[in-house]
């Protein structure tokens, strides 16, 4: 490990050189930046990694559960399991997929599930990502570098390989593949993690193409190479927001959409993946709801905990958090990438004050949970060694079976004083080492 961290600053250089960016839109403006790395690796041990697995496993089955149930019979709504209000007023709910299903019952074929490790040394689940999650290539693309620059490393320590992702996504995307090529669909060079849509493309032997490369014809899905040669596809793997996939069905100014590609994954002419419609499994205020799911599909108790979360949509929870307000961290549903996430105890009396009308007026809106004192990692800054704090954001393959992927984006806050660890926030990114043995 110390030859790593001498050998950090070649490795940010190696990143440099071959474009591993991120980038965000701040001010109208597109910005791209470097994601900068840290040489220290989080270290998971064999034993803690089995049991987060198992977890892992069960709640994403648990998941794609609820998605097939409640774009078909609903049961968990009319069981009272989970309000049925609170399910249709979603904004990830999509009305246009009622009655779809998808190659294989398969909605989230790949799942980024966001834990922190408490300083009880529990790992707690912060958030579900069903839709479009990113971030598999960057430790994929550090690992090889780090065994480029310190091959000992790695041959005298037990880590698992990582370099399995692409064969694990491969997998994935042929076993719901209705009969032609695997493309996976970029809104093109200026989305944020463009480098990541071209790098899983090369490794996985997958074409990479925008909206002008594909086309509907007859009711399949086809892609134009630069030959002008048209070749059938058979799943997608679309890497942009469901409204903006297809203008005939979502929103008609889309224009790096696929017109009637929603005609042709609901005659079972393609699969996409992750299905359209997964939105509302992952919405921040249905997160407070999956330990019922597990138990209600599954007959199990949740292995994996949830940070202790309050839903100001149920009276009772609203008080709570009302009164607690200092005290909590409020999130927005509707937000991602670290944005609408408010700390009460950083806000001033007045601002309390004004947080607290918007929840009483829009309780749907608004999660509250308990701010999880999760632990520090060492991180190197200058020539110091500083603590900063860090999540993990593993990542589930749903296809023949579920895989969880034995590596994992670890990303870590630059800022001495944040919780917030997004790269859209700032953040930084480590190597996840699960250990072998």
């Amino acid at each position: 490990m110390k030859e790593l961290i001498e050998h950090a600053e070649g490795i940010n250089r190696l990143m440099a050189r071959f474009g591993v960016k991120f980038g965000i839109y701040k001010n109208g403006e597109f910005h791209e930046q470097l994601f900068p790395f840290d040489a220290i690796p989080r270290v998971i041990t064999h034993q803690e990694f089995s049991r987060m697995e198992k977890g892992l496993i069960q709640r994403v089955d648990a998941l794609n559960l609820f998605l097939n149930d409640i774009y078909s019979e609903k049961k968990i709504v009319r069981d009272g399991v989970i309000p049925e209000e609170f399910v249709f007023i979603s904004s990830g709910y999509l009305p246009e997929c009622e009655g779809i299903h998808p190659p294989k019952n398969i909605y989230s074929h790949i799942s980024g599930i966001d834990l922190v490790l408490g300083k009880d040394n529990e790992w707690y689940i912060l958030e579900d990502n069903l839709r479009i999650p990113s971030g598999a290539s960057y430790p994929m693309i550090a690992r090889e570098f780090c065994r480029r620059v310190s091959p000992s490393t790695f041959r005298h320590n037990p880590v698992a390989d990582n370099r399995n992702y692409a064969d694990l996504l491969k997998e994935t995307l042929e076993w719901v593949n209705t009969g032609g090529i695997p493309v996976i669909m970029t809104p093109g060079r200026y989305n944020a993690a463009y480098f990541e849509h071209s790098y899983l493309a090369e490794r996985t032997g997958s074409a990479l193409a925008t909206c002008s490369n594909l086309f509907v014809e007859d009711n399949y899905l086809y892609y134009r190479d630069y030959r002008e040669k048209k070749q059938k596809v058979g799943v997608i793997y679309r890497r942009i927001s469901d409204e903006y996939l297809d203008p005939m069905t979502f929103l008609p100014e889309s224009l790096i959409g696929i017109p009637n590609i929603m005609d042709v994954y609901r005659s079972g002419n393609v699969a996409i993946v992750n299905a359209p419609g997964n939105g509302v499994a992952d919405d921040k205020g249905i997160y407070y709801f999956v330990p019922r799911m597990i138990r209600y599909y599954l007959d199990q108790e949740p292995i994996l905990k949830n940070a202790p979360t309050y839903l100001p949509f149920y009276p009772e929870d609203q008080k709570y958090v009302l009164d607690h307000l200092e005290k909590l961290v409020v999130k927005d549903v509707a937000e991602a990438g670290g944005y609408g996430v408010v700390f009460g105890s950083g806000l001033t009396r007045d601002k309390l004050a004004e947080l607290k009308e918007l929840i009483r007026s829009q309780p749907r809106r608004f999660i509250a949970q308990e701010v999880v004192d999760f632990q520090d990692m060492e991180v190197v800054e200058g020539s110091e060694r500083v603590l900063r704090k860090a999540d993990l954001r593993a990542f589930v393959l749903s296809g023949k079976e579920t895989r969880v992927w034995a590596s994992g984006l670890t990303r870590f806050s630059r800022n001495a004083d944040s919780f917030v660890v997004n790269s859209s926030q700032g953040g930084g990114f480590k190597d996840t080492w699960v250990l072998s043995q």
